[in-house]
């Protein structure tokens, strides 16, 4: 599947990390990211905002570039570089237009594009009072949860204990070394 105008598809599985706000995505992710990058594993995060980001203060010299109408700025240091891109009005990026622009990894994980059709992993906490979405989308290969699984899962679906990352972390592991967890779902 080509992913972006150039045609080129991202180096690397790609997997999801979804959930409600609050469910404990990111602490999962932070926890996955350093035991595989641990192990020598390169892995890429790209995590979706819905809010306006500021990664200088206003005053700095980068910023001030930006603000000035600067379409992309780059800030390098030896320790490493970031480039801003203003869309000043354009669309906002796909998935797969950011997915193109890393560097070659042996995972990235993507926090949002919920809606995305690529495999993904669920963070679900009932306690939160919101529905899960594994029922509602197929490209959820697991869920972890601080609960059983429901009697009676419809499809298959592995069910991790998210009290036990270390579990989700084996899941994850398994789930890389197969040809289904290599490829972007096709739409």
């Amino acid at each position: 599947m080509s992913l972006t105008d150039a045609g080129r598809a991202p180096a690397g599985p790609v997997l999801g990390v979804i959930g409600w706000s609050g469910s404990g995505k990111t602490t999962l992710l932070e926890y996955m990211v350093g035991r595989l990058a641990a192990e020598g594993r390169r892995v890429n995060v790209i995590k979706h905002s819905h809010h306006d980001i500021v990664l200088e203060p206003p005053h700095k010299d980068s910023a001030r570039l930006r603000l000035a109408g600067a379409g992309e700025v780059m800030i390098a240091s030896p320790y490493r570089f970031a480039i801003q891109h203003e869309l000043r009005g354009a669309p906002e990026p796909s998935l797969e237009e950011h997915l193109a622009r890393l560097a070659p990894a042996d995972l990235t994980l993507v926090e949002g594009y919920k809606w995305a059709a690529i495999p993904k992993l669920e963070v679900f906490r009932p306690d939160l009072g919101r529905t899960p979405m594994y029922p509602d989308d197929a490209h959820v290969a697991a869920v972890a949860a601080n609960v059983a699984a429901p009697d009676g899962l419809a499809r298959d679906l592995a069910w991790l204990d998210l009290d036990r990352p270390d579990t989700v972390l084996r899941w994850l592991r398994r789930w890389l070394d197969t040809a289904a967890g290599a490829r972007i779902v096709q739409k």
